[in-house]
């Protein structure tokens, strides 16, 4: 199994995981074997940062699991939607995927698309956004990000994306954006950079 990386889903973690004083409602989600995820933070070796969420928003929290504990890796590279649906976020799925197809980048859907299709949950609502991950592990122009980020804008609802590179992640909302420094989301932290791939300026 590889190493999970953020916006990935795991089964398997052990109520014992669960930090104490964990609200009733993580407690039921880990014991009922629902997955977590996979969060950005920095961990002890043997270890990865996750969080446990319920079915409202607002319901989220972050503790740790062990590598060794991960019975099954869900990635969002592999979660794709055809079928009708009544969920604008599942149709703006449908509508951008033959383009995001075109990059040869691989790509998925996260947060509560994600979710939903993964375990089978019901969490989407009529506002619900979608959220998309791109890998990106080399560069992209600036007028590319613009291109992608028009084309996604005429879908039935907000999307948004994070570009993941080497050195963290970056909306591609604001790296699509005029700012000469963008915020990047690295193990360390969030970071201002001109540069989301250069991996040596998330760590200055």
């Amino acid at each position: 199994m590889s190493l999970p990386r953020a916006h990935d889903l795991l089964w398997g973690m052990p109520l014992t995981a669960l930090p104490g004083g964990a609200p009733h409602w993580a407690l039921l989600g880990v014991a009922s074997g629902q997955p977590v995820v996979v969060r950005r933070a920095a961990c002890a070796d043997g270890w990865v940062a996750v969080g446990v969420r319920g079915l409202r928003r607002d319901q989220r929290l972050g503790t740790q699991m062990r590598l060794a504990d991960i019975q099954r890796l869900q990635s969002p590279e592999a979660l794709r939607w055809q079928a009708a649906s009544p969920w604008p976020a599942l149709q703006a799925l449908v509508a951008v995927a033959p383009l995001l197809e075109t990059t040869g980048l691989a790509w998925g859907p996260t947060g509560g698309v994600g979710y939903q299709l993964a375990t089978g949950i019901g969490v989407l609502h009529l506002a619900s956004d979608l959220d998309l991950v791109v890998r990106t592990p080399h560069p992209l122009a600036r007028a590319k990000a613009r291109e992608l980020l028009d084309v996604l804008n005429c879908a039935p609802c907000r999307i948004d994306v994070q570009l993941e590179t080497p050195a963290g992640a970056v909306a591609l909302r604001e790296w699509a954006g005029s700012a000469r420094r963008v915020l990047l989301k690295s193990l360390l932290g969030a970071h201002l950079v001109a540069d989301p791939w250069a991996a040596l300026e998330c760590t200055a």
